[in-house]
């Protein structure tokens, strides 16, 4: 198990590097063997059903629905997860797909993957910085809670604005498949580790888990870009569009959600306990459902997205001890009045 934290840790890491290599790769074949893509298409899709599977479940292994009720006892830090990801995200993200995007798929796909918060890493992030683990599992929770209620709703109407025809059942489908069923699973595993092996088990398992997800996720993008390689060739400003709104949109994110969390007097451990749940998202069950209920074109936001969101949350863990001075300093303001 030793081996496989050090590997597990080694790709998190260098998750970016993998992710362009991925890129790279899959849409080298893609280019290469356009045939072969075509006429297998269905096989690919397939794997990539399996590989969804594969990614997701690991992830929801991890997450303890027991500490749900909890939130009641401490709502803020739960409350402002759920503004940053369901009002400021969805107003900024149409704004941004309004402005810059003209294709439909693809602004299906920006929406989609904006609307599914918590990266498999925001737990490694939060714990990096020395946020609060627990307030991060809970909010964590509460939104992967929340998504399945609310992603209809936000496509549905994004679908009416674009006068494109969602397959509302095939989403909700792609929903249930990659959120509800990995979720009660997932927990059914962590309760049947934690009774029969106890919490050693489970830590002991943990960078397997995520070696599992990551690895799945490096395969599915590059898959994606296998399917779509020729369109992508042809839409190479498509995809530095997408860079760019990619880019914006994480700056903008990672600032307000700063001084929004100072302004509602949110402590330093719990802004890092959701800062990173809410700018970060979660691009391989953006990935899933796009490949169940659209089409890869639909999936491609989602594989991009990964790449800059490494850069800015790195450099977000980078300037924790500002951020605590920040968030700090009127405590320290009301000690030096004290004394």
């Amino acid at each position: 198990m030793k081996r496989i934290a050090k590997i597990a840790n080694h790709l998190k890491n260098n998750l970016m590097w993998y992710s362009l290599a991925a890129i790279g790769v899959g849409w080298g074949l893609g280019l290469l063997f356009p045939a072969f893509a075509a006429r297998n298409q269905k096989v690919l899709n397939v794997m990539i059903t399996i590989l969804v599977f594969s990614m997701i479940y690991p992830m929801m292994i991890n997450l303890d629905l027991s500490k749900i009720p909890g939130v009641l006892k401490k709502p803020k830090p739960i409350i402002m997860t759920a503004v940053h990801n369901f009002i400021i995200t969805p107003l900024l993200s149409l704004l941004f797909v309004k402005v810059f995007i003209h294709n439909p798929e693809i602004a299906l796909g920006i929406m989609l993957v904006m609307l599914i918060p918590g990266s498999s890493m925001s737990l490694g992030y939060t714990g990096l910085v020395e946020g609060s683990m627990e307030v991060a599992t809970v909010a964590m929770a509460f939104v992967f809670v929340l998504v399945p209620l609310l992603l209809p709703f936000f496509i549905g109407f994004l679908g009416k604005t674009y006068h494109v025809q969602i397959p509302m059942a095939v989403l909700l489908g792609g929903v249930f498949t990659v959120l509800i069923v990995p979720l009660f699973v997932g927990d059914l595993t962590r309760r049947g580790i934690m009774k029969w092996g106890r919490a050693n088990l489970y830590g002991n398992l943990k960078p397997l888990f995520s070696l599992i997800t990551m690895v799945s996720m490096l395969f599915t993008v590059a898959l994606i870009f296998t399917l779509k390689a020729p369109a992508l060739l042809e839409r190479w400003k498509l995809v530095v569009n997408l860079a760019l709104i990619t880019l914006g949109y994480l700056a903008i994110m990672f600032v307000l959600i700063t001084i929004l969390n100072k302004i509602v007097k949110l402590d330093y451990g719990e802004h890092m306990a959701i800062a990173f749940l809410s700018a970060n998202k979660n691009n391989g069950t953006a990935i899933a459902i796009a490949m169940l209920a659209f089409t890869p074109l639909v999936a491609i936001p989602a594989a991009i997205l990964p790449l800059f969101q490494i850069v800015f949350s790195i450099g977000y863990v980078s300037m924790a001890g500002i951020i605590k001075k920040y968030f700090d300093y009127d405590r320290q303001e009301q000690d030096i009045v004290t004394k």
